[in-house]
């Protein structure tokens, strides 16, 4: 099995390594919360710091219970009992697809290790388009297609899996194509995996949030963690809401994580249980980040749009997919790859390019992740934290300055020196 390294992983360290070495660079490619660890959790991990010995598998049962508050708060009833905890709900992710088995329908694009990890438990990932406008799902009426052609073929597909809202794409699946989503997952049998990491970080008041899980608690997993809502990348906590009744997963689910991580680390733990119980002083904390995430996503947008890009606007977390195709980009450009790589050599502007995210390699189009514009020291990012006015804060500015920059260059000049700008692009086009 040739296993490469993460793309976005891969991609912060050589950002960092030029950072390092003196270089003028702007970090888009990272998917870090950027912000400082809130005085309370630093506190009650020092506390915790004693706590040395394995505990159960599952997770303590101080966390499974806050946990499965935090859901009954969000409107699902949750039996603490079909919590499992993990490092990291990536990790609880690699073992949902070997406790679940099969093969498994991805949206396409998607996050980088989706596929990977599809492919690590020699699974076949299933990479479908998402509808026009929404990131994170697969069109459903492709889904139905594509399963059971697979069968027909012979394979087992297992599961459907979407992400709520999107990364790559910042946006989020509308209520009406879930709805049609579960009704497909039911015909075909699949379990619904239902990743929520950047629920919390919705800032499109307008958008409406449907979990499957809403709709399909039978037959759906819902993970979590605190790596972004509350900045603890880091810490490495998730948490995984198993179906109803699933207890045969659960019992699979906890053999595949005795086996790769036997518990999540306790001290880490005994914070998350404070964590997931949304004391006052945190909830802030998440109200002032969902602000900032969106403020910063928005500018970026507009400037994308300014240059001639074609994107959807940001609803959650802090991504786009802008699609620069539509800029008849320089002639030397033939990949998104070589997009990527123009952007980071010139201009020390750090992107993922499309392909790794399952995207046509063709496809000029590219993640930007913005929230590592905050600022470089944490005095900076607890004063974007605070500001009223975040983007009139000079690290900030001089950061959408420096991506302005960057994106003037693919713009192609008219014969007698004028810029070819698409002013008039729809900017809520496909995510896929």
């Amino acid at each position: 099995m040739n296993v490469s390294h993460s793309a976005t992983l891969a991609a912060n360290e050589e950002l960092q390594r030029r950072r390092g070495s003196g270089e003028r660079v702007l970090n888009l490619a990272f998917g870090e919360a950027g912000l400082p660890v809130h005085p309370a959790l630093r506190e009650r991990l020092s506390e915790a710091s004693g706590h040395n010995g394995y505990g159960p598998v599952a997770g303590i049962p101080a966390l499974r219970e806050a946990a499965a508050g935090y859901w009954e708060r969000r409107g699902l009833s949750t039996d603490p009992e079909l919590v499992v905890c993990g490092p990291g709900s990536k990790s609880l992710l690699y073992g949902l697809l070997l406790a679940i088995g099969g093969d498994v329908v991805l949206p396409k694009p998607s996050w980088v290790s989706y596929a990977a990890q599809a492919e690590m438990v020699r699974a076949r990932p299933i990479l479908l388009p998402a509808p026009p406008g929404e990131g994170g799902a697969p069109e459903p009426d492709r889904v139905a297609e594509a399963v059971l052609a697979a069968r027909a073929q012979g394979r087992t597909v297992g599961s459907l899996l979407i992400t709520l809202p999107d990364n790559p794409s910042g946006t989020l699946v509308r209520p009406g194509t879930v709805k049609r989503l579960v009704q497909v997952a039911r015909e075909l049998d699949l379990v619904i995996i239902s990743d929520e990491i950047y629920r919390d970080l919705v800032h499109d008041n307008l958008a409406g949030y449907l979990s499957p899980a809403d709709l399909a608690p039978e037959r759906t997993v819902v993970t979590t963690g605190l790596s972004k809502n509350l900045a603890l990348g880091g810490w490495r906590i998730g948490a995984a809401r198993l179906p109803d009744r699933a207890h045969e997963l659960r019992t699979k689910l906890l053999g595949v994580a005795s086996e790769i991580w036997s518990c999540p680390a306790t001290p880490v733990q005994e914070v998350a249980a404070y964590a997931f119980t949304e004391p006052p002083e945190l909830r802030e904390r998440v109200v002032e980040s969902r602000r900032l995430h969106g403020t910063v996503a928005r500018a970026v947008h507009a400037r994308c749009i300014r240059a001639g890009a074609a994107v959807a606007p940001p609803q959650g977390g802090f991504y786009l997919y802008p699609d620069f195709g539509p800029l008849r980009a320089r002639s030397d450009l033939r990949t998104n790859a070589d997009l990527a790589a123009m952007l980071l050599e010139k201009h020390g502007v750090g992107v993922l390019p499309g392909h790794v995210f399952g995207d046509d390699p063709a496809a000029m189009r590219v993640r930007l992740a913005t929230s590592l514009l905050y600022g470089e020291t944490s005095e900076r990012r607890l004063t974007a934290l605070a500001s009223s006015d975040p983007l009139s804060l000079p690290w900030i500015s001089d950061a959408l300055d420096h991506l302005t920059e960057a994106l003037s260059d693919l713009v192609v000049p008219r014969p007698g020196g004028t810029r070819l700008r698409h002013h008039s692009l729809v900017s809520d086009v496909a995510s896929g």
